[in-house]
């Protein structure tokens, strides 16, 4: 028994139509489907929704919902605004600079590109405040990433006794702090 691969992620939106246009303009996602009821299947609960479908790529779907009769959606007060995030991968640095550019020119904040070692990112927001990165392999990804398995355990271990940052791995992001 082994779970595949996810079928889709779900978050909650403002305003479908607006998110699924943003998605297709400044990420390039094609627009799946959409499903519509005035009562959840699951729970039976009088609700009308929206749920729409977005393809993230190589069989990954980005789903959300509008619920215009619930009170309007906040965040979680408790976690840094960086924390929750989707990730999407982009196939290299140049793909990566030139989502870069094309989000700016569309009047979106980004932030970075942050070099991580393994990959390098870029961060903004989505109309809903949904944290989102992209994400480009460095070119040296697989050998980094066998350095970083061979610690992940250590790591883990030290966390869990100590709660501070183990060192296993520092070398990681010394680029990003030095400037």
């Amino acid at each position: 028994m082994k779970i595949e691969h996810i079928h889709h992620v779900a978050y909650r939106c403002h305003d479908a139509k607006e998110t699924v246009e943003w998605y297709v303009k400044n990420l390039k996602m094609d627009f799946q489907l959409a499903i519509a009821e005035d009562q959840v299947p699951s729970t039976k609960e009088p609700d009308p929704y929206m749920h729409v479908f977005l393809d993230a790529g190589q069989g990954n779907v980005l789903a959300f919902f509008e619920l215009p009769t619930k009170p309007k959606m906040g965040r979680d007060e408790n976690t840094p605004e960086w924390v929750q995030h989707i990730a999407f991968k982009v196939k290299d640095m140049a793909t990566l600079l030139e989502y870069k550019t094309h989000l700016e020119e569309n009047g979106v904040e980004v932030l970075g590109v942050t070099d991580h070692s393994v990959f390098h990112s870029i961060y903004f927001f989505d109309p809903n405040g949904h944290r989102l990165e992209l994400a480009a392999p460095d070119t040296e990804e697989r050998s980094k990433l066998e350095r970083l398995d061979e610690v992940k355990w250590a790591m883990l271990e030290e966390w869990s006794e100590t709660k501070r940052a183990p060192k296993h791995a520092d070398w990681m992001h010394k680029k990003a702090f030095e400037g």
